[in-house]
């Protein structure tokens, strides 16, 4: 676990980080990707942390890749590349820098390094979990598994390496579907998560889909009452749902898609109001890019995602600390499902 007081004692001695609204003024350029959801203020505190991350990526060849679900300040201020699961995936087998820091969580840290074994990969907060690879360990796709003979394991990413490595291929909620309607048997088995297990079996009647009981403690909160109820406040809001929600959440609402489906319907939809079923985030950051669109409405928050701050990024990227470390053995194996899924993708036109 992290020493706070070492971690800021050790920063303190090597950087002026102290809040400038001289340096903010200066940063313009980057505040104004995010100026209508941290006003310029706000943004001082957060520029010399800003200016102190992006100084060293250079100096140490190193480059930022940054889930959908971090902070605007992370997300607009120091990311190189932004995505969701599938992107972060692809995009990571395409790094040329020595050192890969990944804001995100630490299963997406790890298909990094499964994906790129020869670099460094930094997460700035080892603690920084998820609901969903915690719920599923090899043993219980070993279950799955002679539970159903024969049927192939879709994990999705949020697995760890071993469960990767135990499965057949990976999926990412952009490309459930596609990557369980491409599989041979006629019965697929699908881990972790069980919502979204539910939402593809309803996409893909031609397949019996069974499912492991896990679920993300962020999608699963909603209830079809909270959108309903919504709803009725606002006439006329489009209400928008991540597939790992229940699938009586998601029949409620307007529309469902993958985190990157989320983000393409609402930039070609553009409707007047919209609420997102998902994390608290989402809609932080793409609100500066449709400033027509006005979000609104409750959201949950990932405990784990926002344990990724740009005070440990800047820590990690300072001190080399929190590198993840696979298993050779393991990572060489969940490669191949990671890279089965890649490949997939790519070519059904993903």
């Amino acid at each position: 676990m992290l020493d706070l007081t070492e971690m800021r004692s050790n920063l303190a001695e090597t950087f002026d980080l102290a809040p400038s609204m001289t340096l903010a003024e200066e940063m313009r350029d980057i505040h104004a990707r995010m100026d209508r959801v941290i006003p310029l203020p706000d943004f001082a505190r957060y520029a010399p942390y800003i200016r102190e991350i992006n100084r060293l990526k250079r100096e140490k060849n190193a480059v930022i890749l940054a889930h959908n679900y971090m902070t605007p300040e992370i997300y607009h201020g120091v990311a190189d590349v932004v995505g969701d699961s599938l992107q972060l995936a692809i995009e990571a087998t395409k790094v040329e820098a020595e050192t890969i820091v990944q804001c995100g969580v630490h299963f997406m840290a790890e298909t990094s390094k499964i994906l790129n074994p020869s670099k460094r990969v930094l997460i700035p907060d080892m603690a920084a979990g998820c609901s969903l690879a915690e719920s599923i360990t090899a043993e219980g796709i070993a279950e799955m598994r002679a539970k159903y003979p024969g049927a192939p394991v879709v994990s999705y990413v949020n697995t760890t390496a071993e469960v990767k490595a135990a499965s057949d291929i990976c999926c990412t909620s952009s490309n459930a579907a596609q990557i369980v309607a491409a599989m041979e048997s006629d019965t697929v088995i699908m881990t972790p998560d069980q919502y979204l297990a539910q939402n593809v079996a309803r996409d893909v009647p031609q397949k019996k889909v069974v499912w492991w009981a896990g679920s993300c403690i962020v999608h699963e909160q909603y209830t079809p009452a909270d959108i309903n109820d919504f709803r009725a406040l606002h006439p006329g809001v489009e209400i928008i749902a991540h597939p790992e929600c229940p699938p009586n959440v998601v029949e409620a609402c307007d529309f469902s898609g993958s985190t990157s489906g989320i983000i393409k319907y609402v930039a070609e939809h553009k409707p007047k109001q919209a609420m997102l079923v998902t994390e608290c985030s989402m809609a932080s950051n793409i609100a500066d890019a449709l400033p027509e669109v006005e979000f609104m409405g409750p959201c949950n928050m990932c405990p784990y995602m926002k344990k990724i701050t740009l005070e440990k990024i800047l820590w990690s990227l300072h001190t080399g600390r929190e590198e993840v470390i696979v298993d050779l053995a393991v990572a060489e194996k969940a490669r191949v499902a990671v890279e089965r899924m890649i490949d997939l993708s790519k070519k059904l036109g993903l």
